[in-house]
């Protein structure tokens, strides 16, 4: 009796091996062709951590908060490739070189340390906000702008971020977390309040001067990221215009009309290039002068 059954379990996997088989070949072939979709559009760039004096924080926490700051941002600006970013610490501030690596790497350095998640996701959401907009060396004369949107990028990340950590944060105990990542963006619109009454068109003819000598001061480019914020935050798909701020960049000096002209026409989408040309408006830049 026990070697009829056993002879009957060996018909039956007979019976099924060619079904169990196929279908075990369809997984396999499913899951390398969405591999190798994803290989060919990530949606973020690869980040990698060097060892470096963090002051006990880990590199694979890091890496967690810095790639869902990536993840919460560079999807908006519609790019099919994304070169890899290395990031090291410096005791200076957080800057992303002109230096590229041999494969067309970016080299992000952070001036933050410990587990100070906040720091970390806000200063690297700048810089990836620079990656965005296609930093380059050139005239400095309106990089105040870039400044400013990089200051956006922090901001809005930081928001999404708060969003996301409440039911998919990198790790279930840092749920709690998320609250923090809210107030710490708070934090920096409330220190740099938007002047009561005032238009951005009058704003900008007031400080027009200061902003093309001083393109980093913090303070004046945090008051116009927080103003600018709602209109990426009411359409995400606004950072895709970002990525072609610098196409016309040179050494060659131009008027902030004549940057604002070339960033419009740099943009392949009508989409994108109705949103500069809203910009345009608000900052009361009618044509350009070059």
């Amino acid at each position: 009796m026990a070697k009829r059954q056993a002879n009957d379990n060996r018909s039956e996997m007979k019976r099924f091996l060619p079904s169990l088989l196929a279908l075990c070949a369809w997984v396999i072939d499913v899951a390398s062709a969405d591999e190798g979709s994803s290989r060919k559009t990530p949606a973020v760039p690869e980040i990698r951590v060097e060892k470096d004096n963090w002051r006990g924080a880990s590199l694979n926490d890091i890496r967690k908060v810095l790639e869902s700051a990536a993840q919460e941002l560079m999807p908006h600006a519609d790019s099919s490739k994304w070169d890899n970013i290395i990031v090291s610490r410096s005791s200076k501030s957080p800057i992303v070189l002109f230096k590229r690596g041999k494969a067309g790497e970016y080299f992000v350095k952070l001036n933050t340390q410990g587990n100070f998640w906040c720091q970390y996701a806000y200063q690297f959401s700048h810089e990836l906000g620079h990656i965005i907009a296609g930093y380059k060396d050139g005239d400095k004369g309106n990089l105040w702008l870039e400044e400013s949107l990089c200051e956006t990028a922090s901001l809005f990340t930081m928001r999404k971020m708060r969003e996301a950590w409440v039911t998919s944060p990198p790790y279930p105990n840092w749920k709690d977390y998320s609250k923090h990542l809210g107030s710490y963006a708070q934090d920096r619109i409330d220190d740099n309040l938007w002047p009561k009454g005032k238009s951005i068109s009058e704003w900008y003819e007031e400080n027009k001067d200061h902003l093309r000598e001083n393109p980093t001061d913090r303070a004046k480019n945090n008051v116009i990221a927080a103003k600018l914020l709602p209109y990426f935050e009411e359409n995400p798909k606004r950072w895709r215009a970002v990525r072609y701020l610098n196409e016309c960049k040179s050494k060659k000096h131009r008027s902030f009309a004549k940057h604002l002209e070339d960033w419009k026409e740099s943009c392949p989408n009508k989409e994108d290039k109705d949103f500069v040309a809203y910009l345009t408006k608000l900052f009361g830049v009618e044509s350009s002068s070059d």
